[in-house]
């Protein structure tokens, strides 16, 4: 046995976290900016490839279908490479789509960079996780998938206000070389800290996905993405919500992001903890939370102070349930671990772009003060399903 794995083990015994989940987490900061940075410099991309607004928009569009769709079917492809080096060979993916961002010379090939990218978003993600998971004891698993998903929720803090301030003052592809050279940063990580995790025989493709096509785990699918639609169908349209409800200046909106993005990052790492503690039960008082939070959201958001304790809570809170609801998937699915854990993120994108449509729904049709009660009707759905779920198994066992 190699030296980093009996150290790995030794950390492990003791409950502590192995340093090389860090480098996991590196390559998550590094994936979280690239996926959410353009949003900041549409105009400047539109302007540079000479294409409108909504056009650059669909760059965003496009990532987030490569994630859904092309994801799980890379994990597929590759389900016999070796854990690291498949975690290597995303990261190299990784840095080419984003140096090829840097020098693309037309909207086409920005295009093609951007799905690239996407590709190795979702497969990074599923086999991260369980690497994180294995390099620890089984009951610290959600709190290792945590502090590796804390990298995504930390981008959001930092890595994207500085990404765009970069892209504002350098040129927009300045911004994508620095997610480059973030990129190679995680990839030496990676090289050097990840040990060789020995893997059982891979199962075949026709296993695993009978493995992912089970009743169950696909009702767990879909909880989380009922849980996304919920909070995308608010999230895409705090900005507007806080100026044209809650009466805030359109500057300060950025500081009450960065308030939440606080919130996202210590609800990540509590729920994580939460979820090793008692993971279904953890998972089904979260959603509730969220569901009670955003109900009172319909009428705190007239009022600045209690909107901004009720936004941080929301954002703590529903990240908080992500860990254990991948650990949870990875658990349905013992065969195709990764590709349960990739199709949870896959999931989880498609919430994402259902909620945002839901609530472009609710603005036209309803009123933009409908959404807050709107997405606590979709996590109702999720906690309803789950609740269903949590107590067919405990009949299952006790039978």
């Amino acid at each position: 046995m190699e030296l980093s794995q009996r150290v790995t083990k030794e950390q492990a015994t003791k409950g502590t976290f192995p340093i090389s989940i860090l480098s996991l987490t590196v390559g998550a900061f590094a994936i979280g900016m690239t996926e959410f940075v353009i949003m900041g410099l549409l105009p400047n991309v539109a302007e540079d490839l000479h294409v409108s607004i909504s056009s650059a928009g669909q760059l965003i569009t496009m990532y987030a279908l490569g994630v859904a769709i092309g994801a799980p079917i890379l994990t597929v492809l590759t389900h016999r490479i070796p854990q690291k080096k498949l975690l290597c060979l995303l990261m190299v993916l990784f840095i080419l789509g984003n140096g090829i961002s840097v020098f693309a010379p037309s909207y086409a090939v920005m295009m093609g960079a951007r799905i690239i990218t996407a590709l190795t978003h979702g497969t990074f993600f599923g086999v991260g996780a369980v690497i994180a998971s294995n390099l620890v004891r089984p009951d610290k698993r959600a709190g290792a998938v945590s502090i590796m998903m804390a990298g995504l929720t930390i981008a959001n803090i930092i890595g994207v206000p500085l990404g765009t301030f970069i892209g504002q003052h350098m040129g927009w592809r300045s911004s994508f070389g620095a997610i480059a050279i973030m990129g190679v940063i995680a990839l030496i990580g990676i090289l050097i800290f990840i040990p060789q995790i020995r893997q059982d025989k891979p199962a075949s493709v026709f296993l695993q996905i009978r493995s992912l096509i089970r009743p169950k785990l696909l009702l767990y699918l879909l909880i989380g993405a009922l849980g996304n639609a919920g909070l995308f169908s608010v999230f895409t349209y705090i900005t507007p919500l806080l100026t044209q409800v809650t009466g805030f200046a359109e500057h300060s909106v950025t500081w009450i992001l960065i308030l939440f993005g606080c919130g996202v990052t210590l609800g990540n790492i509590v729920g994580g903890k939460l979820a090793d503690w008692k993971l279904m039960p953890s998972v089904l008082g979260l959603y509730f939370t969220i569901c009670v939070l955003l109900t009172l959201f319909t009428f705190t958001i007239y009022s600045p102070t209690a909107a901004v304790l009720t936004i941080f809570l929301w954002g703590a809170a529903s990240f908080a349930v992500f860990p254990g609801l991948q650990v949870r998937v990875m658990s349905l699915a013992q065969a195709a671990p990764a590709l349960a854990s990739t199709s949870s993120h896959s999931a989880g994108n498609l919430g994402n772009a259902a909620g945002a449509f839901i609530g472009g729904w609710v603005i036209t049709h309803l009123a933009i003060t409908s959404l807050p009660w709107v997405g606590a009707v979709l996590v109702g759905l999720a906690l309803i399903l789950g609740i269903a779920c949590y107590i067919a198994e405990r009949k299952h066992v006790t039978a």
